[in-house]
């Protein structure tokens, strides 16, 4: 209880505790340095709301990591309000710097000119995907290449521990290998379902390498938009002695095209468990690749690339 002048007498006030200091003191918060570029997601795939809302959860999870970060959604196949295309987002981005130096101006504050790109933009991708990239690419080309673009988000370990972790939900694998109890349903050879082409499969074996090693099951990728992929890939785990396969997507979501994953887990005669998804490990990985355009350590703990 307090009166309009302060505390009520006889109280304890609360006094912000001095910095811990010596070798075990926590870290310092890492911010978004001031001016620094915004964060751009650049979403794949035909928008919808289900689209939007995985792109917003995972922007707010960048968000949370590091407080001040300015960040958009600029969309592929956007060309509207209410899903604003790549190329339109940047340029808007692009006009806010250069009008909010003008009013700096104006008011009489001494501030440097905008150098350095405006904008890092982001591939919601888990993998390469040549064409996809290539369009990202010419967005950034078709907003004055006033953006910096970083690569896509894996191979990385987080990808498989998001991978183990949609498998486990799907039944077919069990959540941890630690707890001495079986999933009747549990996959003894794992599919991992991506698209993209031949770079695409050969980036997703080496995260494959490392679902391998958590889930102690035989892991081999293929390409959902490969002809006789899925097929090949399966004969071959049943070939080497793989009884029960499961299809694990590596994939986000929205480059996903509808009805690509149920035909695929029909062709290989299995159960699918569902795309990454706004996974926590999505939305740290893309503020990874944000942090490192700018050569922003992580903190400890964090993804490092």
């Amino acid at each position: 209880m307090s009166s309009p002048t302060g505390p009520t007498p006889g109280l304890p006030v609360r006094s912000p505790r001095p910095r811990q200091s010596g070798r075990h003191r926590r870290p310092e918060p890492v911010a978004a340095p001031e001016g620094a570029p915004t964060l751009v997601l650049a979403v794949p795939g035909a928008p919808s709301a289900a689209i939007r809302s995985l792109a917003e959860e995972v922007v707010s999870i960048a968000r949370s990591e590091l407080p001040g970060i300015e960040a958009e959604i600029g969309y592929l196949d956007g060309d509207d309000a209410e899903y604003p295309g790549l190329a339109a987002v940047l340029t808007r981005v692009d006009a806010l710097r250069a009008e909010r130096y003008e009013i700096a101006v104006a008011a009489g504050r001494e501030v440097a000119a905008p150098e350095g790109p405006a904008a890092v933009v982001v591939p919601l991708l888990a993998g390469p995907d040549s064409a996809l990239t290539r369009r990202i690419r010419q967005a950034v080309m078709d907003a004055g290449n006033t953006a910096e673009l970083t690569d896509v988000l894996g191979p990385h370990p987080l990808l498989a521990e998001a991978l183990h972790v949609r498998l486990s939900e799907a039944g077919l694998a069990r959540a941890d290998r630690a707890r001495l109890f079986t999933v009747a349903t549990a996959a003894d050879g794992i599919i991992l379902a991506t698209v993209g082409g031949e770079e695409a499969v050969q980036a997703a074996g080496i995260t494959g390498m490392l679902l391998a090693a958590r889930l102690a099951v035989p892991v081999m990728a293929a390409a959902l938009d490969q002809e006789g992929s899925i097929a090949s890939i399966a004969e071959q785990l049943r070939g080497a002695g793989s009884e029960q396969l499961a299809l694990a997507p590596y994939l986000i979501g929205p480059e996903l095209a509808e009805g690509l994953l149920d035909a695929a887990a029909k062709e290989a005669g299995c159960a699918a468990a569902e795309a990454l998804g706004a996974y926590p490990a999505i939305g740290r990985l893309v503020l990874s690749q944000y942090m490192s355009a700018l050569g922003i350590a992580p903190q400890p703990g964090a993804p490092a690339r």
